[in-house]
């Protein structure tokens, strides 16, 4: 019996050392990028301080307010009227709303900035219609400036909010509403005195995931010319040949996220609801009018026309209408590269995960538990950043191995060190659901299985992951997904002359040259549907109509 219970307690301290081993491997780019401000000063960041920095500190914070706003009152309007009102086409709009999910907003700019150019289909629609000759007839906005960035990011995002503030309102006890009825407050003022408050916690978390993706946000900022900190980092690096001013620069950019993620956090503790009741049923909806509708339907409508079915259609005319040029070697060899790092990451993500997850259930102290946390703290850090963050190590024991050897680059520059920044970026994304699904089986399943013998190792063969297949293929299935259309990491680490359908619609979108993006681009989007389709699933059973 005390070796029975000795060799339990070794294997428990296997699963600890793993998970500690995870974190440390995983935080190892983070710790990278904050040693750079350690190391004395370059004179190329001297001259950000005195040139850019300000600039990037400028146009972060005006990209901020203007997609913090703009996802918010899209986000949460939609989410409202689509839980509380009735009108037709409700239904539909329930899950079309999620379908800009599946476009990166570097993908909508490209896409864009070709419909509204001069020779694009809408002016030239324009001309036709009122008999404009020539740009001096008329005036037309220019897209790539800091306002088109802001409504690419926010027609892209804005599902973030919507998706929890839904959730939040399906989950809101039907007392409350129906309180603030017999007290007689109209639909507007139970909206704002009693829905929006009890949904605060799950819009803030909404908006904050919003806010780090436009932080974290690259093609889009670059393509338009806007100066933000991504572009910066990316110019720094490849641009001035600096790796510490670089590193210095991206500090920077994660003390923002990290203040993000500090004041979120503070705004929900501080601010804590409860539900004094279990009913749960959906309370009766506001009935609309016939002009009211419409307005409901329109508000719901141009969200889901701009930020997916116009760019998506334009991609799939352009493809098909040029499928010989677009579809070819090239493509497929492309889709063979993305599809191949896309699924060695997303496997090796969801092993790294289960292995947190389990070792957190099995032994659930603080430091265990705090090192999980480091180690699922990716998600939150801009690719660029993590790009970064990877390239210092490796770069130093690739000098280290070639000291002496004439070997090349064994670490940096190849497929690992690009996987590599793929997992620390998103094993966030995997842990999250394979812990949420982990905590939904018992413990008496634990209990019994070790009463039959089975040590911890075959019980989670045995036991776990039979239950957690549903969760195993989610996990894999947002990892695949993420990393097919991650773009700065994958254009600084790729190997040479090894290009991802990402990648290359950045290339061609650099060139003018959206007619060859059009293929690629279209790829990704329809990948991206994949996640969405299964997130208005899921939200769809939620809701009791």
């Amino acid at each position: 019996m005390f070796l029975l219970k000795e060799s339990r307690s070794f294997f428990r301290q296997g699963w600890t050392i793993a998970v500690l081993l995870i974190a440390l491997l995983v935080s190892l780019p983070i710790l990278s990028v904050a040693s750079s401000l350690l190391t004395n000063s370059s004179q190329v960041w001297q001259h950000l301080i005195e040139t850019v920095l300000w600039d990037y500190l400028v146009n972060s914070f005006w990209l901020m307010c203007g997609v913090g706003s703009g996802v918010l009152i899209i986000g949460v309007g939609t989410a409202w009227l689509t839980t509380m009102c009735q009108f037709p086409g409700r239904q539909q709009f329930q899950w079309l709303l999620l379908l800009p999910l599946a476009a990166p907003a570097y993908l909508l700019a490209y896409t864009y900035t070709n419909m509204m150019d001069y020779f694009g289909p809408v002016q030239t629609f324009l001309r036709s219609v009122f008999g404009w000759n020539s740009v001096e007839d008329y005036w037309f906005p220019n897209i790539r400036s800091l306002w088109g960035g802001i409504l690419m990011l926010i027609l892209v995002l804005y599902p973030y909010v919507y998706l929890l503030a839904r959730v939040g309102f399906l989950e809101q006890s039907v007392c409350t509403v129906e309180a603030s009825r017999s007290l007689g407050c109209n639909p507007w003022r139970s909206f704002f005195t009693v829905a929006l408050p009890l949904t605060r916690p799950a819009i803030m978390a909404g908006l904050a995931l919003a806010l780090m993706e436009t932080l974290n946000d690259f093609g889009t900022v670059q393509y338009f010319g806007i100066n933000a900190f991504t572009t910066g980092i990316y110019n720094t690096w490849f641009g001035m040949g600096d790796r510490i001013a670089a590193g210095q620069l991206s500090t920077v950019l994660m003390v923002f996220i990290l203040v993000l993620v500090f004041l979120e956090q503070s705004s929900r503790r501080q601010a804590r609801y409860y539900e004094m009741t279990n009913r749960f049923q959906s309370p009766t909806k506001y009935k609309l009018g016939f002009i009211r509708s419409f307005l409901a339907m329109f508000s719901c409508f141009v969200p889901v026309f701009l930020g997916f079915i116009a760019p998506a259609f334009y991609l799939a005319y352009l493809a098909f209408n040029h499928a010989q040029e677009t579809f070819n070697n090239d493509f497929f060899s492309l889709s063979g590269n993305s599809f191949f790092l896309a699924s060695l990451s997303a496997i090796i993500a969801v092993i790294l995960a289960l292995i947190l997850a389990y070792g957190e259930r099995l032994n659930p102290n603080k430091t265990l538990k705090l090192s999980v946390r480091i180690a699922a703290a990716g998600y939150a850090i801009p690719g660029i950043v993590i790009a970064v963050g990877v390239l210092i190590p490796l770069g130093k024991l690739d000098n280290f191995f070639n000291q002496g050897l004439n070997i090349n680059l064994i670490l940096s520059g190849t497929i690992f060190s690009v996987i590599f920044a793929y997992i620390v970026r998103f094993l966030a994304v995997a842990f999250s659901t394979l812990e949420s699904s982990l905590s939904k089986i018992k413990p008496s399943l634990d209990d019994a299985s070790r009463s039959l013998g089975y040590g911890t190792g075959a019980t989670l063969i045995k036991v776990h992951i039979p239950l957690l297949s549903g969760g195993l293929l989610t996990a894999a299935m947002l990892v695949f997904v993420d990393v097919m259309k991650e773009l700065p990491a994958t254009l600084v680490l790729r190997p040479f002359n090894f290009d991802t359908l990402a990648v290359r619609v950045y290339q061609y979108a650099s060139d003018e040259r959206l007619v060859e993006a059009a293929a690629p681009a279209l790829a990704i989007v329809l990948v991206g549907l994949i996640p969405v389709i299964f997130l208005s699933w899921q939200i769809s059973r939620r809701a009791i109509d």
